[in-house]
């Protein structure tokens, strides 16, 4: 296919706004637009260390699949699989928002675009436009942009047999996987691999590739855990990452998870997530993949080493989707920062504390359990609660990695466990047993699809939790960033300045500028707040 970058129109960006981020190769903008240079046909990253290309040959797009779909292939060098990727927010639009989540998460390799609109409620015809409107390219080229590039990342960073990269990526078949990569990169996956700066080692397993064809789907991908999978994950700078660790270390579930000061591990299950599949397996039956994963920040450049111990790994990209869910990798901080900082209120809370995401999770209803065993008691209480559940129900794992002893038991085991003799006050029981079952029932869904105010309200039906439980939920397992627990005691008295504490109607009413980043300013507000009270970041009640 050859470019075709001017018969795009609206995918196209304005290059004079970006040009002086593309003349000096900021890192800042990597993965907000992409660069098709017209006389090449090859699309690359901001930072790609080739020559500046001059400006009256390249068009920018607003996302990789806009740029493939206008006929550009990726570059070779810049390699655009390893970009931050595209922030789902960018879009401006819930629908394409909450679909580009999903997408990442791959809905798409397992599902239909009908039932990805259904999922949105949203006419199929309608969502096609409003990605073409957004984002330059029809949800299935985004899907298969996505794949394109795990796999490609697979091929250059790892040494898994090319059978095993195919399934991974989530393509359907080798056959498939072998033409889509030949008519991109014009050149097979053995050859890719070959020419790779790992082809020494990874030759002799490539070479199984060719027997392993005729391989069963159901059977691709099979290992044992305790075998490692390195990649790097690169994100944009600034990234406060110590306070997010801190964040996570606070409340780290003893046996489940891990912190130190420039890591993070955990043990992790994971199920089919599409409703048929949901059914079919009765949320009750063996999970589709497990292990474990150590993710290290690297202080000396804007990345994140991520070690996975997986007995599937054709779960693998879906493993990689949830850490950067966690360590919120795809948020645009530069934006964001730049966007609150407009707040005389917010601008020393901005510069004091660059770079602040908003910590997400593996499990919302892990998050959900543990909030809800977080009322009223002291953090320490809280995760002194939530390891007694892992460690009656859970399901014991056995790895190297210290303090990595249980997988967190699932909504289907704990909407019929018994949660008496743990400490548990019958009410918090009560609400834990409930959640469970409406997630698994699906009234309750615990993800991107789910709507801020559809799942607020749904959540807070339950007895026993009220709307901060719900924004906080949301702002951590639902990745929306204008989740807002306006209830919260220490966000009143933060926003409050040297004043008497707000009401939570005066603070809904003041974050009203604040949005769409109102989640980012509930961690500047607890930080600040911290800080004021001589107290460390993560010395907070949450």
């Amino acid at each position: 296919m050859r470019p075709q970058p001017l018969a795009e129109g609206a995918t196209l960006l304005d290059s004079s706004v970006y040009e002086q981020a593309r003349q000096t190769r900021d890192a800042r903008y990597d993965g907000r637009f992409f660069v098709g240079v017209v006389t090449t046909g090859i699309y690359c990253r901001p930072v790609c260390p080739v020559r500046v290309p001059k400006q009256e040959n390249v068009r920018l797009y607003r996302s990789a699949a806009s740029a493939a779909s206008a006929g550009f292939r990726p570059c070779l060098r810049c390699r655009p699989e390893s970009s931050p990727g595209t922030p789902a927010w960018s879009s401006g639009s819930w629908k394409v928002t909450r679909a580009l989540e999903l997408i990442e998460r791959g809905f798409l390799d397992e599902a239909t675009l009908a039932a990805l609109a259904a999922q949105l409620t949203i006419g199929e015809r309608q969502l096609g436009r409003l990605f073409q409107e957004h984002v330059g390219a029809a949800p299935s080229e985004v899907a298969q942009t996505r794949r394109l590039h795990f796999a490609k990342k697979l091929i250059d960073e790892t040494t898994l047999p090319l059978t095993e990269v195919c399934f991974a990526a989530g393509f359907g078949s080798v056959r498939r996987f072998n033409a889509v990569v030949k008519d991109t990169y014009n050149k097979s996956p053995r050859e890719l691999r070959l020419a790779s700066s790992r082809s020494a080692l990874s030759a002799s397993r490539s070479d199984s590739f060719a027997n392993s064809v005729t391989n069963s789907v159901n059977n691709a991908g099979q290992r044992s855990a305790g075998v490692p999978i390195t990649l790097r994950l690169s994100y944009r700078p600034p990234f406060d990452w110590r306070a997010l660790l801190a964040f996570l270390a606070y409340r780290a579930i003893p046996g489940v998870e891990s912190v130190g000061e420039q890591s993070y591990a955990r043990s992790f299950c994971l199920f089919a997530e599409t409703e048929s599949m949901q059914l079919a397996r009765d949320y009750q039956h063996q999970p589709v993949a497990q292990g474990h994963f150590i993710a290290h920040f690297c202080p000396a450049s804007p990345s994140v080493t991520l070690t996975v111990w997986i007995d599937n790994t054709a779960a693998l990209q879906r493993v990689v989707e949830r850490v950067r869910a966690i360590f919120d990798l795809r948020a645009d901080s530069a934006a964001i920062d730049a966007a609150l900082a407009k707040d005389p209120q917010l601008a020393p809370l901005v510069s004091a504390f660059a770079g602040t995401r908003v910590p997400g999770c593996w499990s919302g209803f892990e998050v959900a359990v543990r909030a809800i065993l977080g009322q009223q008691v002291t953090v320490k209480a809280a995760s002194t609660l939530v390891a007694r559940v892992a460690q009656r129900h859970g399901t014991s794992y056995d790895c190297d990695t210290p303090g990595i002893d249980y997988f967190f038991p699932e909504p289907a085991t704990l909407a019929r466990a018994s949660l008496d003799g743990l400490g548990i006050v019958q009410a918090r029981i009560q609400a834990i047993t409930e959640v469970a079952q409406r997630v698994v029932s699906g009234s309750i869904k615990l993800t991107p699809s789910a709507s801020l105010t559809d799942f607020v309200k749904s959540f807070c039906e339950i007895k026993g939790i009220g709307e901060w439980t719900a924004h906080y939920v949301a702002m951590r397992a639902l990745s929306d960033p204008n989740a807002f627990p306006h209830s919260d005691l220490i966000l009143l008295r933060a926003a409050a300045g040297e004043g008497a504490a707000l009401k939570p109607k005066q603070l809904l009413q003041r974050a009203a500028a604040w949005q769409p980043w109102r989640a980012y300013t509930v961690l500047l507000l607890w930080r600040s707040y911290a800080d004021k009270q001589n107290r460390t970041p993560t010395a907070l009640k949450k």
